[in-house]
């Protein structure tokens, strides 16, 4: 068997790829505006919210079979909205993803943030 590896960014950029068929083939296109995307992608986080919304720290991360099929759901949900939004906006997610986590490493040093939950600016 022949094993072949895909980098992370061709994978995101052919489920965008996929997404923006699924929306052409049903006519979506006109609606997959910026804003709506926005606005779609804030209510699915909420649907997400509201799976944890009552839970204990300890129930939040042992969720019954049911609880974690309908949290996968609602992750591939406010995934794909995310993807068509950066998409729209013509964002590379992997290299904003990569210079965010270049930025935070700057603001987060490890001496100053180790098993601190403070904000960048509270950090001695």
């Amino acid at each position: 068997m022949i094993m072949t590896t895909t980098r992370p960014n061709s994978d995101i950029k052919q489920l965008q790829q996929t997404l923006t068929e699924f929306a052409q083939q049903r006519d979506w296109e006109q609606f997959h505006t910026p804003k709506n995307l926005a606005m779609a992608l804030s209510g699915e986080v909420g649907e997400l919210l509201e799976i944890f919304q009552w839970l204990t720290p300890e129930q939040s991360q042992q969720l019954s079979p049911e609880k974690k099929q309908h949290a996968s759901e609602e992750i591939a949900d406010v995934m794909m909205y995310l993807l068509r939004l950066a998409d729209k906006c013509d964002i590379d997610v992997m290299q904003a993803c990569q210079e965010k986590i270049q930025q935070n490493a700057a603001k987060y040093p490890i001496s100053k943030c180790y098993g601190s939950a403070k904000k960048y600016n509270e950090l001695d």
